[in-house]
């Protein structure tokens, strides 16, 4: 299990993390910072300079839920991980990539006033190693006050259990922390179980339309970005049937006709990634005001729009818009296109 306390620079998640792991029997601290510490040394300057926090690397990311798996696989028992996490595109990943391994997140935000929030970052103190180092990490952790008050008032507290820490010592957060998660007052990330693959895959999509012929889109809960409905064709199961099948568990809405194909679309394998063959099946018009209006009925998704194909670049990376812009030309003339990569041959 994982106890992940979120929270803003400056709230007091590494020494609470510190005295929960003498509350908590059978735990080990995990502070990811060390990752990013690891991969100013391993990565060139020039990648480095690319992004402005370490967080925005994937290899971060994935270093992350890779360690973590490693240490709970040597340690077992509990991982107490102090880590801010703002963006819930990387929560969804990191999270996500945690429920594949069956790894269990308990999701915990420290909140103080930010009042006191500002006081601390104030009054923290700052390793001397750096020119300037004193004011410039000073400003960053106020620079990310407000990205903090923006997910506070969105997703982050509809996902985590808060835990108000303004008048509270990191012993007494920590002793809070302790028996919420004893008590079962923290639960358990409510995020789907999708195995990583081991080899190649086949994966079935879905195109949806409303009556302005905009595509349907949804959010996953278990990696970052938006996506089609469908899902990897299981053994012995006909694409389109699976993709069919995904349409059902994802939306709850069922097809009543087996679609079309537009695209068959071939991903080379990019480590860590496998590859294999994309499929993207036209589902057809839908009817919004009957029994096909979308309804999300598991974990996996926690939103879905229609789009535009505008839109749609704005939401999808380059692969995935690309295999949808060829399957939007396949609907028009009305034969599919066998892609490699994103682009026709």
């Amino acid at each position: 299990m994982i106890v992940w306390i979120n929270g803003a620079f400056g709230a007091g998640k590494t020494t609470t993390a510190r005295e929960l792991i003498d509350l908590i029997p059978n735990s080990t601290l995990f502070d990811p910072e060390v990752i990013g510490g690891a991969l100013t040394h391993l990565l060139p300057a020039k990648r480095l300079a690319e992004v402005g926090d370490f967080q925005d690397l994937p290899s971060w990311r994935r270093l992350v839920v890779d360690t973590a798996a490693a240490l709970l696989a040597e340690l077992g028992g509990t991982l107490v991980v102090p880590m801010t996490l703002l963006r819930q595109e990387y929560r969804d990943e990191i999270f996500g990539g945690l429920a594949a391994r069956r790894i269990p997140v308990r999701h915990v935000l420290l909140a103080p006033a930010e009042t006191i929030l500002r006081e601390r970052i104030a009054g923290r103190d700052i390793p001397p190693d750096l020119p300037d180092g004193e004011m410039r990490m000073r400003q960053w952790a106020y620079d990310h006050i407000a990205p903090y008050r923006a997910a506070l008032g969105g997703w982050l507290t509809a996902d985590a259990h808060l835990v108000d820490t303004s008048a509270l010592t990191p012993y007494e957060t920590a002793r809070r922390i302790a028996d919420a998660v004893r008590d079962g007052d923290v639960p358990v990330c409510d995020i789907v179980q999708t195995p990583e693959p081991t080899a190649e895959t086949v994966a079935a999509g879905v195109l949806m339309f409303d009556d302005d012929d905009r595509v349907l889109l949804v959010d996953p809960t278990y990696k970052p970005g938006w996506e089609f409905p469908g899902g990897v064709v299981e053994p012995g199961e006909a694409p389109a049937r699976a993709g069919m099948r995904e349409v059902v568990e994802e939306t709850g809405i069922r097809l009543d006709q087996v679609p079309r194909l537009l695209v068959v679309d071939w991903e080379s394998p990019s480590p860590p990634g496998y590859g294999g063959l994309r499929l993207l099946f036209d589902g057809g018009r839908l009817d919004a005001a009957g029994s096909q209006r979308p309804v999300l009925p598991g974990p996996e998704l926690r939103g879905w729009r229609f789009v535009t194909e505008e839109e749609a670049a704005d939401l999808l990376p380059p692969v995935r818009y690309e295999r949808l812009r060829w399957a939007l030309r396949a609907r028009e003339r009305g034969a599919a296109f066998y892609l490699e990569a994103g682009a026709p041959v």
